[in-house]
């Protein structure tokens, strides 16, 4: 006769997904959901996100947090010598990994990001397996790394702040989910210090609290007080210990008001932000229809064609998908990257509204895959002429100088100094911190000498008076910010510089003998 312990593991066994027949001890292990889904997962993974290997340098964000992390290396102070508009962690992770491995190459923070994404992954078939089945957590899985890549290759194939925000935020959710105050706060916290519009997920997990606590009739006040614990104390520590609480104060939260603003390109903005919703409802059309579909039926209050009785309700995961459009729509920018953010919660709306209707998974499957192989073909063939460009004149400037001379470029792309693996003459990596120029409001008119940020032309000053850079490299082009509109940069160069190559429309200037 069984004994009941052994009855109950036949039972778990026989609920395992694909009809897999009760086994004992590691037999069962090995066959177990999660013993076959991570590989599964892993290798899907690092299928998508293989094109990320075959550059050295996909956007301006990996070239300025390599910068980063060198400067840090060679002594630099974050918040102070070494500064950016971002949180402090992925700097770290950039600087951490160069000790081990070298600066030369990105390939091990592609490789983590690869990591970031498979977590991700797990994380959100944790939530639908929860919440729907084994089947339907395969399918968030496989659908969140199919969807990815649904973007443009620059925006989806580098290692940047919100692939890297996305494993803490979608744990910020699970934890909440299964009433995990202290640890849905300490996530929502590390998904903070990684990119600060990672902290929108906060209010997906109060709503939750909240509702848990009118649900069951408990006080909800001791469950706040652990996610505010937890969400504060490592931001505490990471302010008052490891950095400057002053810079970190000005660089992270108050110092950005004027980059986060309307501004004036709004025709440009409306046209990114249309165009990047409109590839990522492209790429996840599949499970998206679905989505779209159950809102139709209940607007008109049509009985839904449901395959079994739905698994609870799904106001909290639009409640996320609304904290994340905000999040996404912060500064107006609605960069492609931005868009990461609304990946996991569509995820999830889709893989619910298929697992409660008579919607199968494999034309879902079929669409999404076809729609990622695209992406992971344009990741392929995308177009070199930029970082060609880019790279010619990294060479350049890296033979007109030593190791020991600094450098000065003046643009929007850091990836120079990393490329030419040359010092910056300033702490300021783009012309942005001193103009108000950004690569997504390009038509604004708030761009020059008095937009700067508040006394960034006098640190800039004491810098340069230590000593002139060796070159400097006028990758300005057209822009607004072009030395000719800027009285400062323009003296600069015609009192000191000479002109001793043109590439396309990025002019290389070196010192006066």
């Amino acid at each position: 006769m069984p004994t009941p312990i052994r009855s109950r593991l036949t039972a778990l066994a026989e609920r395992l997904p694909l009809g897999v027949p009760p086994a004992d001890g590691w037999e069962r292990v090995k066959t177990g959901y999660w013993t076959r889904l991570v590989p599964l997962l892993a290798l899907v993974a690092l299928l998508t996100h293989l094109p990320s290997f075959v550059r050295p340098v996909w956007s301006p964000d990996e070239g300025f947090l390599a910068t980063q992390a060198r400067m840090l290396a060679d002594g630099g102070v974050l918040y102070d010598t070494v500064v950016d508009r971002k949180p402090p962690l992925l700097p770290w992770l950039y600087q951490a990994c160069f000790a081990v491995f070298g600066s030369a190459s990105l390939w091990p923070l592609r490789t983590l990001a690869v990591v970031a994404h498979l977590v991700t992954a797990i994380l959100l078939a944790s939530i639908a397996r929860g919440r729907w089945g084994n089947r339907a957590g395969v399918g968030a899985g496989l659908l969140y790394l199919l969807a990815s890549i649904g973007l443009s290759p620059e925006d989806t194939q580098a290692a940047t702040f919100e692939v890297f925000m996305l494993p803490a935020m979608v744990a910020a959710f699970r934890y909440a989910e299964r009433r995990r105050w202290l640890a849905a706060g300490i996530a929502v916290a590390l998904c903070s210090l990684t990119k600060q519009t990672g902290g929108a997920v906060m209010l997906p997990v109060l709503w939750m609290l909240f509702q848990d606590a009118r649900r069951r009739g408990v006080r909800w006040v001791p469950a706040l007080l652990k996610i505010g614990f937890g969400f504060a104390l490592p931001i505490a520590l990471v302010a008052v210990i490891l950095t400057n609480p002053k810079g970190f104060l000005f660089w992270v939260v108050t110092g950005s008001g004027d980059y986060a603003t309307f501004g004036g390109a709004w025709l440009q903005m409306i046209g990114r932000a249309l165009g990047n919703s409109a590839i990522l409802l492209g790429a996840g059309l599949g499970f998206l229809l679905p989505v779209g579909r159950r809102l139709w039926l209940k607007y008109r209050h049509r009985p839904l064609p449901v395959a079994g009785e739905e698994h609870g309700s799904t106001t909290d995961l639009w409640m996320w998908l609304l904290s994340s459009v905000v999040a996404v729509s912060v500064g107006f920018h609605f960069f492609g990257h931005y868009y990461l953010q609304l990946i996991p919660p569509l995820v999830l709306l889709g893989t619910g509204a298929i697992a409660t209707s008579a919607v199968r998974w494999k034309p879902v499957l079929v669409y999404t895959t076809a729609a990622a192989t695209v992406f992971w073909g344009l990741a392929l063939a995308w177009p070199g002429e930029r970082l060609d460009r880019t790279t010619e004149v990294a060479t350049a400037v890296a033979a007109q100088t030593t190791p020991k001379d600094t450098v000065l470029v003046w643009g929007m792309h850091p990836e120079l100094y990393w490329l030419a693996d040359r010092k910056p003459a300033t702490r300021y990596l783009t012309a942005g911190f001193l103009t108000n120029f950004s690569g997504g409001k390009d038509g604004t008119g708030s761009v020059g000498e008095q937009f700067s940020m508040a006394n960034a032309w006098q640190t800039f000053d004491q810098e340069i008076a230590k000593g002139l850079p060796e070159v400097v490299v006028d990758d300005s082009g057209l822009a607004p910010y072009q030395p000719g509109m800027i009285p400062k940069i323009e003296n600069l160069l015609e009192t000191h510089y000479e002109m001793v190559g043109v590439f396309a429309d990025t002019v290389v200037y070196r010192l006066k003998r």
